[in-house]
Parts: structure tokens; sequence; C-alpha cells
């Protein structure tokens, strides 16, 4: 466990820390309806079944290391969180078709979705979340870490699933090229932590 800049504790989603993330996605609807942050994911999974709920295809990634999650607490209570993992893990981004064609290799991790409870935007805690992402991919090995942000004041704050851009670019990621019309590939590397 880290503790952010605003006194928020960072902690990785596990089996210890799911009944706090599951409690944050259960009081905001699921998340954009049903998602239970599932959305970049792959879908095709042989060993799933499409029919299970999202809430226990996540607790089964869960189980199985295969969902990577900065978590924000304040106090005993996840606000927030930030998803990463490799791209096999995380293969399901917006505007993919134009991020193809834009060129590029393969970073060593994504982040994929940024999420924050209603009733704490706007208070560090995007910001805690993807400081904690970066330091656990750092914990992991490091590399070339990629985010998909957008302007804040170009989308709404409740559709900004990749995170806004200026939090990106406060944490050190840098624009490589645009893949919609809003959407920006941001990169920057992330070294291991021994």
């Amino acid at each position: 466990m880290t503790v952010s800049e605003d006194g928020y504790a960072i902690k990785a989603l596990s089996r210890s820390t799911w009944d706090a993330f599951a409690s944050l996605v259960e009081d905001n609807g699921g998340i954009f309806g049903g998602c239970w942050c599932m959305g970049f994911h792959p879908d095709d999974d042989p060993n799933d079944d499409a029919d299970r709920p999202n809430r226990d295809r996540k607790y089964d990634r869960v189980c199985a290391d295969s969902a990577h999650t900065a978590l924000v607490f304040d106090g005993d209570d996840c606000v927030g969180w930030c998803q990463f993992g490799p791209p096999t893990e995380v293969p399901r981004i917006k505007n993919r078709r134009e991020y193809d064609k834009s060129g590029g290799g393969a970073p060593d991790w994504r982040i994929a979705c940024c999420y924050v409870g209603k009733g704490h935007r706007r208070q560090g805690v995007a910001t805690a979340a993807l400081t904690g992402a970066l330091e656990l991919i750092g914990a992991l090995g490091g590399g070339r870490v990629e985010g998909y942000p957008e302007p804040a004041g170009d989308v709404s704050a409740g559709f900004l699933f990749h995170g806004a851009l200026s939090t990106f670019e406060a944490a050190g990621f840098r624009r490589d090229r645009k893949i919609g019309k809003h959407r920006w590939v941001v990169s920057r590397n992330v070294d291991p932590v021994h």
C-alpha cells in the first residue's frame, strides 16, 4: 500500500480488496450499465460463459490475477480506480481501428479504464489512481505505458473512461498521436522498482 500526496491510500485490486471495489461499483449502478470494468478485457475467452454476470467474470479475473487495477481508498472506502494491464489483458480500447492504422509498436502496459465515484470527483482521486497504477507497473517490472485520454473540456467527465489528457500529462505522459476526434495516444516509460 502507498499513500498519495492527497492522503489517499492506494491498493491493488485483489481478493482482499474485492469487497471495497464491489461496493463502489454497486453504489454507482454497476458502472456504465453493468460493465464492472470488464469492457476493456477480451471477450473471446473460450473458458468464459458470456451469459455470466460481469460481476462474476470480474471476480474470476481477480482470482486468476488477470485484472490489474490501482484502487484509491479514502479511509475504508474505495472511491476510484485506474485499470491497467498488458495489451493481452486489456486489448479492447476505444478508437481501436484508428489506433491500429496509426502505427507504433505495442506497449508493455496499457492504462484502460479510469473511474471516480460520484461525490469524489475533482478531489485528486483520478491523479492518485493513475500515480498508483504507475507505481504498481514499476513493481511489476516497468516498461513503456500507453494511455488513451481525451481533453476534459471536450468530453463530459462521466464519459472519460480512459481518463483526462491533463491528468496524464501531469503524470509525465507525452502525446504520441491522435486516434479520434478528441482521443490521444500518450506514453511514458516506467522504470522497474526492485
